[in-house]
């Protein structure tokens, strides 16, 4: 059995504390020793600064990445955004998928990203049809992440219709059209066999959870809904939506079904301790009662949701209700989880007009444990024996984090830092990022031409 060992200058403990001098040992993947000021073994590498647990993105769409820098500027909604997003999802090909997954999972490992929770919904062929595997895209998104030194929970997304209008016993679907055809398996016992099979390839797969994803109440009929939080459960699988991001949304749901999209999928048994909501920025005091009583987890992507003006949720009081926290960089707008976390605590000041609405250790555990167990890695995000070896090292001595506080390096990390500062990031006890570089070599160069690539196919 090869054994790996570091010691970690600084490194936080699950209990909360900073020890010094942690020495690391793993074997298989897993951490068989954490011990604070122990002796030093012959051979361990020392890993400088702050030692965190592996982080984890709770909510992605790496194909979002070819988008930053194109649709940030001048006015527009939500809305207009998904049209220029539907216009690089209809040009993909699985050729220019890979390359630009492997690159943009790359980024997220370089910015302390252990895991990776991809909300996918690209399944088939440019016009529509399915490929030879119907599960070929997913497939691909595997290979792109293992490639890339990240685990994958690949969130398996039922997309049955572009939108649901007034009329009939719970309104009238409207069909997918132009690139969302490439979304859709036509109905949800489709998409159950489909996602059965590709949860079967990799079930016996340590670095990848095969889950399941509603888009939306606008693109999954409510009749269909059991459907899918049916196969989530039996499969004892994570299963995750939108939710309330946009008030039309919200509208649309009371004309069609006369309630809120949190009361719709609670009252179809979507809701449970496996259920992740993403954004609930719009929820209201109801929903957040009820997801709370759920245990369910909630996502927050501010990067994301001030880049596209959804407005920002009621973070603070989910968590009182009993939801729990997560953070995902969805559109890839910004691949930063720190970034993530502390926006998150400031958004929240500026609709409160107070400070400290929630605290380090909530923000810590949002990116780390909670994050990992909402993807259906429960053995990830805590420094102890037995754990998954995941080590995320972080400089205090950057123009960023230089002469902060000794006593206080987590709220350092938290609210000074970004991804920039992270050294060297460990997944399942494998190297994947040493003092800055991807063991993939230039990762901006990856980017470069993956996305220079996929503009290319319009």
């Amino acid at each position: 059995m090869d054994v790996s060992r570091w010691v970690c200058e600084l490194a936080v403990l699950p209990s909360g504390e900073v020890a010094r001098e942690v020495v690391v040992e793993v074997a298989d993947g897993r951490f068989t020793r954490v011990q604070p000021g122990g002796e030093v073994p012959v051979g361990a590498r020392r890993l400088r600064g702050l030692v965190l647990p592996g982080m984890a993105d709770a909510h992605s769409h790496a194909f979002h990445r070819a988008l930053r820098g194109r649709t940030h500027a001048g006015r527009g909604s939500f809305w207009t955004w998904r049209e220029q997003m539907y216009g690089l999802a209809g040009r993909l090909t699985t050729e220019t998928y890979l390359p630009l997954a492997r690159a943009a999972f790359a980024e997220g490992v370089l910015a302390g990203f252990t895991s990776v929770g991809e909300f996918a919904y690209l399944h088939h062929a440019p016009d529509g049809t399915r490929y030879a595997d119907p599960n070929e895209l997913g497939h691909v998104l595997v290979q792109a992440a293992r490639e890339a030194g990240v685990r994958i929970g690949l969130l398996d997304t039922c997309y049955l219709t572009g939108g649901v209008e007034p009329g009939g016993h719970g309104g009238t679907p409207v069909p997918l059209a132009g690139a969302q055809a490439r979304f859709g398996d036509g109905t949800a016992d489709a998409w159950a066999q489909r996602v059965s099979a590709l949860a079967s390839a990799y079930a016996d797969a340590d670095d990848v959870v095969v889950g399941a994803a509603i888009h939306s109440v606008r693109a999954v009929p409510a009749d269909a809904l059991a459907v899918v939080a049916g196969w989530a459960e039996d499969a004892g699988a994570p299963l995750h939506a939108h939710v309330s991001e946009q008030p039309a949304e919200n509208e649309a749901c009371h004309a069609i079904h006369g309630t809120t999209p949190t009361q719709l999928l609670y009252d179809h048994g979507v809701l449970s301790e496996q259920f992740t909501a993403v954004h609930a920025t719009h929820v209201t005091p109801e929903d957040r009662a009820v997801l709370g009583e759920a245990r369910a987890y909630v996502c927050f992507c501010p990067t994301t949701e001030r880049d596209l003006a959804d407005g920002i949720g009621p973070v603070r009081e989910l968590l009182d209700a009993g939801a729990r926290l997560t953070f995902g960089s969805d559109s890839r707008a910004v691949v930063d989880p720190f970034e993530e976390a502390r926006a998150v605590e400031l958004h929240a000041r500026l609709s409160t007009l107070q400070r400290g609405v929630l605290g380090s250790e909530e923000l810590l555990a949002g990116l780390t444990v909670d994050g990992h167990a909402s993807l259906g890695f429960v053995d990830a995000g805590r420094l102890e024996a037995g754990a998954r070896a995941d080590l995320v090292a972080l400089s205090l001595g950057s123009v960023r984090t230089a002469g902060a506080p000794a006593d206080a390096p987590v709220d350092t990390a938290l609210f000074a830092a970004s991804a920039a500062d992270v050294t060297d990031v460990v997944v399942d006890g494998r190297e994947v990022v040493v003092d800055g570089r991807h063991v993939l070599g230039d990762v901006a160069a990856m980017l470069t031409e993956a996305i220079a690539t996929a503009h290319q196919e319009a």
